[in-house]
């Protein structure tokens, strides 16, 4: 269509001659079709083609940005005749189903599609670039297309090595050829399914990659904001192939299957047409199975470094902010694992990190690299605890120090002293709410006056997933259940509540993103003399809510009448 398409552009006065010549000069060098290289030399805009190329075949132009499409009218048509044709299901009514085309005239599309679905195909126009964007949304870019590839040579692979099938060999798992595991997992199937998980992952959003073998299926699961999806089920005579080449790139002892290892992947890849370095931290456990491998992506581009952005209420954000900007005393961030507490504290430490300001780490692991901050990766196996490291930090002439966790008495006893010889320290806690963070203290052995006169201010959070702002709609809660969770009869009555439907944004997940929840307590007067006096976590919080604080619910029910949440998330994570 590329000629006849020029010559009409050219006829109707868009295009001159010279410009079609130029453009089909590139169009010959670089491949790829005419209407988008026109696009890129400016020569013409993407919404002028297709409203002519509308007007031209007398099919009705589409805006693909802007609809939502329903998963199971995309599962109509598999991911690679889509690629193939660079065609779209949009929607299916009755025996109809409508199809984004680039080219209205492709009839062999149309037939393939139409004799593969058992739909009759009424098309639509859509510009290059929209079906390009929409096919990387809806079916993961290249992926679903790759995979394809790649377990149809696995299983000819299989089928082609298969002697006897009403015959099966159980291996002894403690005879373990490491030549054959070597060999195994650098055949070229292996290598491309292991760097499409990898760079999947990214594409997707995710935070963490579970590969998981069981007796009769192995499974890979990402964790998307929070909640683990699965996304592949690779043969199970793929899992040793599979498991030793990540334990090759993680530098780890594939022979070793016994004992649980750590290690950390370190790979440039091109995504999208960019170069970007991928950083991920690997663990290994031995199950009954199989080793299962847990990959947790470190994506610097992904960590939010802004306090005013995590989700913070603002009287929550001053007092953090002001606890932070002190020159001594102890601030600490508690909260469940994947709760999201580097983050902040790193958010923190960033917004301190100025030239006059000496600030030392001890982290376990060092999760990100940071310009101008000393950070030391804690070593347990040689000695160098947390303990150690913080006595080493007091000789450092320290600023500020942040210390990764605070796990026995001695690195509490430690962190306070330094907190209160002149340092700031920063550091975490696992404890559900702010509040119980008080007894933990104590209970590890620290005396009651110390905590009151060396903890200034105590953070406790949690993630919740954002309700996706490309396809949320207002939905009608009962005022009563609005009020039992939480919100007072006036808020109940002129709440605004949404959910999300699913789109291409999404992934038809509904949720796109994270917010924090915050519960900020501030040491005042009272609540020194409070944990003077021994009070206990109920006390302490009562105190707390009556000197202001806002606590995880409150802060969950803000993001409810925001709009950036919903009752499901808030009620799951937080307690009244």
């Amino acid at each position: 269509m590329s000629n006849k398409l020029g010559e009409l552009l050219v006829r109707a006065e868009l295009i001159t001659k010279e410009q079609l010549d130029t453009a089909m000069g590139v169009q010959n060098k670089e491949g790829g079709r005419l209407g988008f290289t026109l696009i890129k030399l400016g020569y013409v805009k993407e919404d002028e083609i297709t409203q002519f190329l509308s007007k031209q075949y007398g099919v009705p132009a589409i805006n693909l940005a802007k609809l939502h499409i329903d998963p199971s009218v995309i599962k109509l048509v598999p991911a690679d005749v889509a690629q193939k044709y660079q065609v779209l299901p949009v929607s299916r009514q009755g025996a109809t189903l409508t199809l984004a085309m680039i080219d209205p005239t492709n009839v062999f599309a149309m037939d393939d599609i139409k004799f593969m679905t058992g739909y009759n195909v009424e098309p639509v126009v859509a510009s290059e670039l929209a079906i390009k964007e929409a096919i990387t949304r809806y079916y993961g870019s290249n992926t679903a297309l790759e995979l394809k590839q790649i377990m149809d040579d696995i299983q000819t692979k299989e089928e082609e090595e298969l002697e006897d099938p009403d015959l099966e060999v159980i291996e002894d798992e403690e005879e373990i050829d490491v030549d054959s595991l070597q060999d195994s997992s650098e055949e070229a199937p292996v290598v491309k399914l292991v760097n499409i998980m990898l760079t999947d992952a990214v594409r997707k959003g995710a935070s963490d990659i579970h590969v998981e073998p069981y007796e009769k299926e192995f499974r890979v699961r990402y964790r998307i904001d929070g909640i683990l999806h699965e996304v592949m089920t690779p043969p199970l005579k793929m899992r040793d192939a599979i498991i030793s080449r990540l334990k090759i790139l993680s530098k780890l002892d594939i022979s070793e299957k016994r004992l649980p290892q750590d290690g950390r992947i370190k790979l440039k890849m091109n995504l999208d047409g960019r170069k970007k370095e991928l950083d991920y931290r690997v663990s290994v456990l031995p199950t009954l199975f199989g080793e299962k491998v847990v990959l947790r992506l470190l994506d610097q581009d992904n960590l939010m470094l802004d306090l005013t952005k995590l989700g913070f209420e603002e009287r929550s954000l001053k007092i953090f902010l002001d606890s932070i900007e002190r020159p001594w005393g102890m601030v600490l961030v508690t909260g469940p694992t994947g709760s999201g507490k580097t983050n902040t504290l790193y958010s923190s430490i960033q917004r301190l990190n100025r030239p006059d300001v000496n600030i030392m780490t001890a982290e376990d692991p060092v999760e990100f690299n940071m310009a101008g901050i000393n950070q030391v990766q804690v070593r347990d196996n040689i000695g160098l605890n947390f303990a150690a490291a913080l006595r080493s930090f007091l000789r450092q002439d320290p600023n500020t120090i942040l210390v990764g966790e605070i796990r026995d008495f001695e690195t509490a006893e430690i962190s306070i002293k330094a907190s209160l010889t002149g340092h700031l320290v920063l550091s975490t806690l696992h404890t559900n709410d702010a509040p119980s963070t008080i007894n933990r203290l104590m209970n590890m052995g620290i005396e009651p006056f110390l905590v009151a006169t060396s903890v200034h201010c105590i953070v406790a959070q949690r993630l919740i997933r954002r309700v996706c702002k490309d396809c949320k709609e207002v939905v009608s809660v009962p005022a009563q259940a609005l009020m039992d969770i939480g919100l007072t009869a006036e808020e109940a009555e002129t709440a605004t509540v949404y959910e999300g439907v699913g789109c291409a944004t999404c992934h038809g997940n509904k949720y796109k993103g994270r917010v924090g929840l915050y519960e900020v307590m501030e040491i005042t007067e009272n609540i020194k003399e409070q944990i003077l006096t021994g009070a206990n976590a109920i006390e302490l919080k009562e105190q707390a809510v009556e000197d202001g604080m806002i606590t995880l619910r409150r802060s969950g029910l803000y993001k409810i009448l925001a709009g950036t949440s919903n009752i499901e998330e808030v009620v799951r994570e937080t307690v009244l």
